[in-house]
């Protein structure tokens, strides 16, 4: 289908839960049904409206998704269960948004959980080869290229690692680099009551803290989690008809794309650390934008990218062009990354300090660059997004990784139509959920629950 043929789409409604230590204290349909039920009041309708879902989660039996979402009604629309490693979440949403964009509905929803297990990452299945195999089989055999050389430590943080080293190696960052920005995402997280850290550890501790690899501290890694995010999908006729022109954020461009040879093929540790996929992802996004090549970078204010290891942060910032390929550890320097500098890169904390349940983790990106755009994000609000004379703002930017391998990148903006004010989801939730967190109720449930087909809610939700 030819680009002006397709809709334009909105994100009209999110949620998410306070990200937890993974002690098993909740399960997966109650955060799924406190995500689900905020992003619905927070677009003002019920479970009726939505025509299709889409929910990721990787640890977890199948049709979880659908135990999920039955906690808000059985509606009979098709539920599609997604399992992408990290990039999980922003692959649901990827889908629910084609869904929306393409014309087959006018709402489609996303949601993403997950219950994890304490420590390092593993597979459910030790009866077979893991399908990341390959990639932590190159990590190993890439080490003796590296000024570090043999490595040490669980495997993704290793691989993060050595893409870091990889990096350092070329351009002279150092250790250093990485703390700063551990220690940056760390700080933001203070402020941020979503977060499963908010200890605002400094240089100096993250420095000092454990080892986990060569080049990586206990700090500068996210922790597993478990918590739930969830994004609304609309059509441009659809927040015209709900009267949502006073909190919807547009979708400009989004894309999805997996490895390429050189992910095998190179002798780059950060080539199996998806960072030619990530530039790739950005540049093919800022291109459907309508921006000419390198173009764009410009307009954009605030970012929400995928640090999993305050390693990835670092290579990530020229993966997708908001620096030059060598100029990612003098960006730390100049701090633009942060508030006062150029852009302000994970205001939530990041994955480093607000945790990281992988299903839920790109949709909460998506809610926080939505509430940095609707101006609602108080003490993590990035200054300046509206100083511009374009109506719309600056852009906000998703990025979102899994390896093995996929990645999202997401471009958000206020369209032209965009109106602050009146009944928005603040007064449909009765507070500002963007630096709130709260639990919601059965009397939150019963205004968004399905009016045909709910009778399960009042039987099995348990809040």
């Amino acid at each position: 289908m030819p680009q002006n043929k397709f809709q334009r789409t909105f994100i009209v409604g999110c949620g998410c839960t306070a990200f937890i230590k993974p002690r098993g204290q909740r399960t997966t349909e109650d955060m799924g049904l406190e995500a689900g039920t905020k992003a619905l009041l927070d677009a003002g309708i019920t479970y009726d409206a939505v025509q299709t879902a889409f929910v990721g989660y990787c640890y977890g039996d199948s049709t979880s998704g659908q135990r999920a979402l039955y906690g808000l009604g059985m509606t009979g629309i098709p539920i599609t269960n997604v399992n992408n490693n990290c990039s999980t979440g922003s692959t649901a949403l990827f889908h629910a948004n084609n869904a929306v964009k393409s014309g087959l509905v006018d709402c489609a929803l996303a949601l993403g959980f997950e219950r994890m297990a304490a420590g390092s990452l593993g597979t459910n299945f030790p009866d077979r080869p893991p399908p990341t195999f390959l990639f932590h089989k190159r990590t190993v055999d890439l080490e003796k290229t590296l000024t570090s050389g043999t490595n040490f430590g669980p495997g993704a943080p290793r691989m993060f690692g050595n893409a870091g080293q990889e990096y350092m190696d070329k351009f002279g960052a150092e250790v250093k680099h990485l703390a700063m920005i551990a220690a940056k995402n760390h700080a933001h997280s203070v402020k941020n009551p979503y977060s499963q850290f908010r200890n605002g550890w400094t240089i100096e501790q993250i420095l000092q803290a454990p080892k986990i690899t060569a080049q990586l501290t206990k700090f500068m890694c996210s922790p597993t989690s478990d918590g739930a995010a969830c994004c609304v999908i609309a059509s441009e006729d659809f927040v015209h008809a709900h009267g949502l022109e006073n909190q919807a954020i547009e979708i400009v461009a989004q894309g999805l794309e997996t490895d390429d040879p050189a992910a095998y093929d190179t002798e780059s540790a950060m080539e199996v650390a998806g960072y030619g996929m990530s530039k790739r992802c950005a540049d093919n996004v800022f291109k459907d934008a309508g921006f000419a090549d390198g173009e764009g970078r410009d307009l954009v204010g605030v970012v929400e990218l995928h640090d999993c290891f305050s390693a990835n942060e670092l290579i990530t910032y020229p993966a997708l062009g908001l620096c030059a390929p060598d100029e990612a550890h003098k960006m730390v320097e100049r701090g633009d990354n942060t508030y006062g500098g150029k852009y302000v890169v994970n205001p939530s904390g990041g994955l480093e300090a607000k945790g990281h349940p992988l299903g839920a983790t790109g949709l909460g990106m998506h809610f926080y660059i939505t509430m940095q755009l609707r101006n609602l994000a108080g003490p993590m609000q990035a200054p300046g997004l509206f100083d511009i004379p374009d109506k719309r703002g600056k852009f906000g930017l998703v990025h979102n990784i899994g390896i093995g391998g996929a990645v999202v990148v997401s471009l958000l903006r206020r369209p032209e139509f965009y109106k602050a004010g009146g009944i928005d989801g603040q007064a449909r939730l009765g507070y500002n959920h963007a630096y709130e967190c709260r639990p919601v109720t059965l009397a939150d449930v019963d205004k968004v629950k399905s009016k045909k087909s709910s009778k399960f809610v009042l039987q099995h939700a348990k809040l």
